[in-house]
């Protein structure tokens, strides 16, 4: 039954009344989430940005979710990337002492490699996956969708959908 409302919402997501790149740019900022560890004051300003910005946050939800276990399988590679930024680089010594000894970036966190690497390859990777997903979603939305609808598959998720709502109403 979860797996079937995983699918449903997934679809009801896509689906959703947003422009294909409203959900791309919620789905992309979700991937931040996804990718980096959650507890950062990042994450903060981008749950901010994405509650203050015109973005489907479905989509964000989405994003986030479906990036978690990306984000746990490139965890070495971020930490390589997040350790030759701040121990590799002696060029960046001096920047990221004055930032650390600044009242309010300690709370972000850099000074850890995974959560600095992370965060740098989330920011590199923004504007390809916002045009990556806008494609896909626009894609999903004109050929694949019409295709999914005639489905046995598709018919039994609204079929359940339907089953909700009458268990809702239904006398105990």
């Amino acid at each position: 039954m979860l797996i079937l409302k995983l699918i449903q919402q997934l679809i009801k997501t896509l689906n959703s009344d947003g422009t294909p790149g409203q959900v791309a740019f919620g789905m992309a900022l979700g991937a931040a989430l996804g990718l980096t560890p959650l507890m950062n004051l990042h994450n903060l300003l981008i749950v901010a940005f994405a509650m203050v910005l015109n973005v489907s946050m479905p989509g964000f939800f989405l994003g986030w979710a479906l990036f978690i276990p990306l984000g746990f399988a490139l965890d070495p590679a971020f930490d390589a990337l997040g350790r030759a930024l701040l121990l590799g680089t002696p060029a960046l010594t001096a920047m990221w002492t004055a930032w650390y000894n600044t009242p309010v970036v300690p709370l972000s966190n850099f000074n850890n490699t995974v959560v600095l690497g992370s965060f740098v390859a989330w920011l590199a990777s923004f504007i390809p996956l916002y045009f990556v997903l806008r494609w896909a979603v626009g894609r999903y939305r004109a050929d694949v969708y019409e295709r999914l609808k005639s489905t046995k598959v598709f018919r039994a998720i609204g079929a359940s959908k339907v089953y909700n709502v009458y268990r809702l109403f239904r006398p105990e």
